[in-house]
């Protein structure tokens, strides 16, 4: 293996997408280990030094390439099957949403032309009058003194 390789990524037929990390004194054990389950990857029982990937049927060609990705921006050199290595294949094509962007400003712009039909336009011919309520009949009561039991605020 080369000496200034750090980690090898991979499929394996028992554990979907796995890992191996190669300890030298630049990456031990601890620190490979630390990584690797920061990017989503746990230790395999019984086969120590692999690691295989947490839930892989979520998604886990693209968590896969995202962890070689990131472990490449930290300055660690990684070695990954083509399907997984973001830098030798092209991504997975993305999903283009059905009603993308252009179309929903269209739909904005057509409704931004079109007159309301929740609001009446209102029309320039004499101004509306306000009426004003009528003064009740009667006087309210208000008590303005305090009852002679108790204190006065």
């Amino acid at each position: 293996m080369d000496p200034s390789l750090h980690f090898v990524f991979g499929t394996h037929p028992d554990h979907g997408f796995v890992a191996a990390a190669h300890t030298t004194t630049a990456l031990p054990a601890h620190l490979a280990d630390w990584f690797l389950t920061r990017v989503q990857f746990e230790p395999v029982p019984g086969d120590p030094g692999l690691y295989r990937l947490t839930v892989p049927e979520k998604d886990g060609r693209r968590r896969t390439r995202q962890a070689v990705h990131d472990l490449r921006r930290h300055g660690y050199t990684v070695r990954a099957d083509i399907a997984l290595d973001p830098a030798q294949s092209a991504s997975p094509p993305r999903a283009v949403p059905v009603n993308g962007l252009s179309q929903r400003r269209s739909r904005i712009a057509q409704a931004a032309g079109r007159s309301s039909q929740q609001r009446p336009v209102p029309t320039t011919s004499a101004p509306t009058v306000r009426t004003v309520p009528p003064v009740p009949g009667y006087t309210p009561t208000v008590r303005l003194r305090s009852p002679t039991t108790g204190r006065s605020r």
